[in-house]
């Protein structure tokens, strides 16, 4: 379904960025399989730096293969790879005749221990863990440095590792593919025969490394229909343009020259050197007799003069004053932030503001937030704590904030030109179908116009419609994207087709929703209408969160009918009940974790978990799977449901002040 990002947003409100841990030693290089480490096609012991996500593209023997990295800790690193394997003998679902293999495959790697001063690094990693088996392959491997620019690799592998020049067997390992794959193959994991690799790498400078390494691949799944492998000993440079780009070339198995073109981005450090967002304002200072002084109360003007003042002043900041409550010495603002992606700053730059404008006997400060017109978390501050600390270290005054989300005394002064609010927009957008089995990428441009109308506190209407220009998205192949239904035949995601064939116009939601505090803790969503592009019908939420608790509770209810294909107004035959309780807890150090239990859109029962790490700027990368009553054989290609979520705030890229977020965010 069409999940509100409302209850992830209250979350937001009243979470504080946790500290990252150390990082152990690292290395720049990248290999061919996407994976950091010195050498060529072998793993080796090392890792990439905290939090770096690297894509790298790579090709040799009729090969491309394209990787997605994340070091998840500074020890655990994971890799998604999508394949490309031209001319491919060996595959064994005879529903794919394609000249082309497409292969999708993960991996995990974990270094157990940092290197010492007579001990190497020791890492222990698992191939294709996720896949067909097509690069199914276990390692141990052991990397020391020599010198400042020396480092020596040796390791022991099973699976496709151990597939040249074994000398030693450890039970029998099953070697057939796995055809759509997407199961844990746990019967191969560290089984079958084992062989040695070995490699070094020489850091010239910090833009240029060469490599050498002794394979104990021997590519028995291509075979020599892609490639001759001639001999196992690989032959590498790469060059360093920045801290982003990287280029890599090679000789491998003395008949094919290999090349690969790595972007590495730290989620942690903006590309966008300083930045073009303007100083906030200078915290006004009183002295100690105007801070006594109450005479103002007895001016009637005085109240609506404020108002307007803070108005226009949190205006220029990008920031909307939808209330306030003010009397003789303490104040608060009911504010809509419009620009910052980081909540913190908005709360600071309206303090800031509040100290300029508001009388010199108002000592209490407080910031609450609103989302969708209800208000939020709140943070409370002395204005004498905000005048001491107005340039010390952010911990200081972090020390002495209070932070609340009390439901309770919200009458609030409200601006008069907050409601109704009418906010939309028209242009290009682009909707996407990556990895599928047979095809790297496919996509339709549409002509988008969207908006939403706030109606009162919590009263949102809004729309999506799209009109198609071009692309390819109704070419996907039919029940292969996703559970095909046995009544009626086509009943979930394997009709994405369907709904793409056509121009249009197509209503992608048309919904109107309200949004409510329940009580201190509780938060609601009623919405009614087209929920999504496929389904139209009525979904509720609420959700448990108290302001310091590390967990809070949901229960999601929807009773929705599937919507024609050509996206009007129109409705199917097929109706359906779902529904889901969750679990969301804050695991620290930026990792938060959900689970969704409950019934599917198929009528199915089972149980989603997912794991996102979000950094202090708002970059968030996550994985998310699905596992249900349904049986792999009838979900179809992949087994069961699983992706991995990437989202890009715009002020990391940009360098500047925005609430945008490219990609999807978790719910």
């Amino acid at each position: 379904m069409r999940k509100s990002h409302f209850l992830s947003g209250i979350a937001a409100l009243t979470l504080a960025p946790a500290t990252p841990s150390a990082e152990p030693q690292t290395t720049p290089w990248v290999n061919m399989y996407g994976v950091s480490g010195g050498l060529i096609d072998m793993p080796t012991a090392e890792v990439a730096p905290d939090g770096q996500l690297t894509s790298t593209v790579s090709h040799f023997g009729g090969t491309t293969r394209t990787n997605l990295a994340f070091q998840l800790t500074p020890r655990l690193s994971g890799v998604f790879r999508y394949s490309a394997l031209r001319d491919l003998k060996k595959t064994t679902n005879p529903a794919f005749p394609l000249a082309t293999y497409y292969d999708r495959s993960f991996d995990l790697h974990y270094q157990l221990l940092d290197e010492g001063n007579y001990r190497p690094a020791v890492a222990v990693g698992l191939r294709d863990l996720l896949g067909t088996g097509l690069y199914g392959g276990e390692y141990i491997v052991a990397t020391k440095s020599v010198g400042g620019k020396v480092r020596l690799t040796g390791g022991v592998g099973w699976g496709r590792l151990g597939s040249h020049n074994s000398f030693a067997s450890f039970g029998t390992r099953p070697t057939e593919l796995l055809g759509g794959g997407g199961s844990p193959n746990f019967d191969r994991w560290f089984r079958g025969p084992m062989a040695a690799f070995a490699g070094a790498s020489y850091q010239h400078n910090d833009k240029l490394g060469f490599a050498v390494e002794y394979s104990s691949d021997a590519y028995l799944q291509e075979g020599v229909d892609m490639f001759d492998v001639k001999s196992p000993f690989n032959f590498g440079l790469k060059y360093k343009f920045n801290n982003t780009v990287q280029l890599g070339a090679s000789y491998m198995y003395g008949s094919e020259f290999g090349i690969n073109v790595s972007i590495a981005l730290d989620p942690k450090s903006s590309p966008a050197a300083g930045g073009t967002d303007t100083a906030p304002q200078p915290v006004a200072r009183r002295n100690a007799q105007s801070a006594q002084d109450l005479g103002w109360t007895a001016d009637a003007s005085r109240k609506p003069q404020i108002k307007a003042s803070l108005t226009t002043a949190l205006k220029r900041e990008g920031i909307a004053l939808e209330g306030v409550k003010i009397d003789a010495t303490s104040a608060e603002v009911l504010i809509r932030n419009e620009r910052f992606d980081i909540e913190s700053q908005a709360v600071g730059r309206t303090m800031r503001i509040m100290s300029r404008i508001l009388p010199a006997s108002v000592e209490t400060l407080k910031v609450t937030q609103a989302n969708q017109g209800v208000p939020a978390g709140s943070v409370t501050l002395a204005r004498s704590d905000l005048e001491a600390f107005e340039n010390a270290p952010s911990s200081a005054i972090l020390e002495r904030a209070r932070f609340s989300a009390d439901s309770r005394n919200r009458d609030f002064d409200v601006i008069d030109e907050t409601y109704p609010r009418l906010l939309w927009s028209f242009g290009p957008t682009v909707k996407l179908s990556v990895f599928d089995p047979d095809s790297p990428v496919r996509a339709d441009v549409l002509a988008s116009l969207e908006g939403q109308y706030h109606i009162a506190p919590g009263w949102v209407a809004s729309g999506s419609f799209n009109y198609k220009i071009g692309g390819n998205l109704d070419d996907l192949p039919q029940n292969r994207t996703g559970v095909v239904a046995v009544n009626p035949p086509h009943a979930v995601r394997s009709d994405a087709r369907l709904y793409a064939e056509g121009n249009g116009p197509k209503i992608e939601h048309l919904t109107i929703a309200k949004y409510g505090r329940l009580s201190d803790d509780l938060y609601g969503r009623v919405t009614l209408g087209y929920l999504e592009q496929m389904y139209a019908g009525v979904s509720g939420e609420v959700l448990w969160k108290p302001v310091n608790s590390r967990l809070a509770l949901g229960g999601e209810i929807n009773y929705v009918a599937q919507r024609d294909f050509n996206q009007g107004f129109g409705l199917q035959d097929y109706k359906v009940a779902t529904g889901h309780v969750s679990a969301y807890y804050d695991l620290g150090h930026g990792f938060h974790t959900q689970i969704d239990a409950g019934r599917y859109l198929v009528g199915d029962w089972g149980v989603t978990a997912s794991l996102d790490r979000e950094f202090g700027n708002g970059w968030s990368v996550g994985a998310y799977v699905t596992k249900t009553t349904l049986s792999s054989e009838r979900f179809g290609e992949g087994s069961f449901d699983k992706g991995i979520r990437i989202s890009l705030p715009m002020s990391w890229a940009l360098g500047c002040p925005s609430s945008e977020f490219l990609g999807p965010r978790a719910a």
